[in-house]
């Protein structure tokens, strides 16, 4: 639906967007992520209309929409700050949109009362914005953005001004939400959980560039540059070369991998924290031993409980930093506990450098 080919923007010296190519399917819920400054709220502007690009094109349904003004385009934003008008009652600003448009009264009222209570605001009607808590206000903001039924919606940061409680329950409604009124939702956040709960596919930006698009799932489980391995989740990070069993690394030897790039390829090898079987034992050298090929051992750091789930810090000789664990509930390992890390081969991932 959306097409997004060679779309580049600077700002001085600042590269913002160096060429970026995207595909957004129709009634997708596609997601935006990275660190702050890394081009996605500018691509976001760009699509919106505020923003003009220094090169690049962008069709919505065949039709180019760079050359659309922002308010005759077929998109809505949604604000990171939810911009809902003060004076206003809640139907007055979901209304508003409908009204400049100089529709007859009769439809804006069904429309509005339709839209507030896909939203669950029917009762709110009458109110103002600061009669409404954090999480009714950015229902008012994104009925105001819906009611006037766009082919896109995009939306900045939707959830930042949240506490986490709220955001968490407002993930499940706005994803409810775009099933039901079917329209192509792109949203820009920093939030790992936020896109990957949200978001049918993600493209994760980094310095202006697009590191890897793919669904949640395969870009948790096989990140294919450097940078999404560290970016997305947590990741256990080993630096070395390529060989037919895993990754050689200097000074641990031998770990375990699966990969399909020729031997000595200079190579990371990505571990999660909870694919690592932690086990009690001697410590020493790393590779080999008792806990098997590829096995580490070292020491406990430190253990940090988290409810569902303990992080622990493990030591490893000839590695700089510590290596992360995560187990299910609390652990029984204390700081100062030698301990024999080790893992499945195809749960390691080896991404070239």
């Amino acid at each position: 639906m959306l097409q997004i080919t060679g779309v580049s923007r600077r700002f001085g010296d600042v590269t913002a967007l160096a060429d970026v190519s995207l595909e957004i399917r129709q009634g997708e819920f596609f997601a935006l992520l990275g660190p702050s400054g890394c081009g996605k709220t500018t691509l976001l502007r760009i699509l919106a209309g505020f923003e003009s690009p220094d090169a690049g094109t962008v069709t919505l349904d065949g039709a180019d929409l760079l050359g659309q003004a922002a308010h005759r385009r077929p998109v809505n934003l949604m604000f990171q700050s939810y911009a809902l008008f003060p004076h206003m009652t809640v139907a007055k600003n979901v209304a508003y949109g409908l009204e400049r448009e100089k529709l007859p009264k009769a439809e804006i009222r069904d429309r509005v009362g339709e839209v507030l209570e896909k939203v669950g605001l029917s009762a709110m009607a009458g109110r103002r914005p600061q009669q409404l808590s954090g999480g009714q206000r950015q229902r008012v903001a994104l009925a105001r953005a819906i009611v006037k039924r766009p082919r896109l919606l995009l939306l900045d940061e939707p959830l930042s001004a949240l506490d986490k409680k709220v955001r968490a329950e407002m993930q499940l409604e706005l994803k409810r939400l775009q099933h039901e009124v079917g329209i192509t939702f792109v949203v820009v956040t920093h939030d790992q959980e936020e896109a990957m709960s949200l978001a049918d596919r993600i493209a994760v930006f980094n310095a202006g560039r697009v590191e890897q698009v793919d669904e949640p799932v395969a870009l948790y489980e096989r990140p294919r540059t450097p940078f999404t391995a560290g970016f997305v989740g947590a990741s256990n990070l080993f630096a070395g070369r390529a060989c037919s069993a895993g990754l050689a690394a200097d000074g641990l030897g031998v770990l375990p991998g699966a990969s399909d790039l020729p031997d000595g390829t200079p190579a990371l090898l990505a571990v999660r924290p909870e694919r690592l079987r932690l086990g009690v034992g001697p410590g020493g050298a790393s590779g080999g031993g008792p806990g098997g090929a590829g096995a580490l051992r070292g020491e406990v750091a430190d253990v940090s409980f988290y409810g569902g789930v303990s992080h622990v810090s493990v030591v490893v000789p000839g590695r700089a930093e510590p290596v992360l664990v995560a187990t299910q509930g609390a652990t029984q390992v204390r700081a100062g506990t030698r301990v024999v890390l080790s893992w499945a081969p195809g749960d390691g991932v080896l991404v070239p450098q």
